[in-house]
């Protein structure tokens, strides 16, 4: 398959990414480079200087809604985007209707009870909706427990260990990793359609 081939199945493919921090953001860089035509994002967070160690974010906008900034990184790469930003903390409610016209949805939370509700929702209200989550991305190293399992429709990259924590904190390069692992599941699945 060509890269014109490959833009024209994605252009017309709508993509939902559930925040836009490290996993969101990289991620969501990686599917706008390769074609995508429509992204959802959503997160209510803002840009810290403690998030340019692996986000996709840039010093001029600490301070920005995650929303407004990653919008304004992604159209600089594709002016013809069509994004729409969710600036709201996601919950077990609001899920549904944000993310009801996915082709796809990407589970990108940093905390694990976010995870897990986020989760739950789309299993309970998308079934058949294909999910790629990351699990386990914290630290250095390990490259080789990095993997994809792949359970019915939902697909886990990461190592599914490794919890953030103050002598495991989130880098740039596993963060990266899991984020691109990501965006390349979805680019299997909407290009295998």
């Amino acid at each position: 398959m060509t890269i014109e081939e490959i833009i024209v199945i994605l252009k017309d493919k709508t993509v939902g990414i559930a925040g836009a921090g490290g996993l969101g953001s990289n991620c969501a860089v990686s599917l706008v480079r390769v074609g995508l035509g429509n992204i959802i994002i959503a997160d209510f967070d803002i840009v810290s200087e403690t998030n340019l160690n692996r986000q996709y974010y840039f010093r001029d906008q600490i301070g920005q809604k995650k929303v407004v900034a990653l919008h304004n990184n992604l159209i600089r790469i594709n002016p013809r985007l069509n994004i729409t930003v969710i600036d709201d903390f996601i919950t077990a409610e609001n899920i549904p209707g944000i993310f009801k016209n996915c082709d796809v949805i990407i589970e990108a939370f940093d905390q694990a009870d976010q995870k897990e509700m986020l989760i739950e929702t789309v299993l309970t209200h998308f079934p058949e909706k294909p999910l790629v989550v990351g699990l386990g991305m914290a630290g250095w190293g390990m490259n080789d427990t990095i993997r994809l399992r792949q359970i019915d429709n939902m697909y886990i990259c990461g190592d599914e260990v490794s919890e953030i924590g103050t002598d495991l904190p989130p880098l740039a390069p596993r963060v990266g990793i899991v984020a691109n692992m990501q965006a390349n599941v979805v680019l299997e699945i909407l290009l295998a359609r």
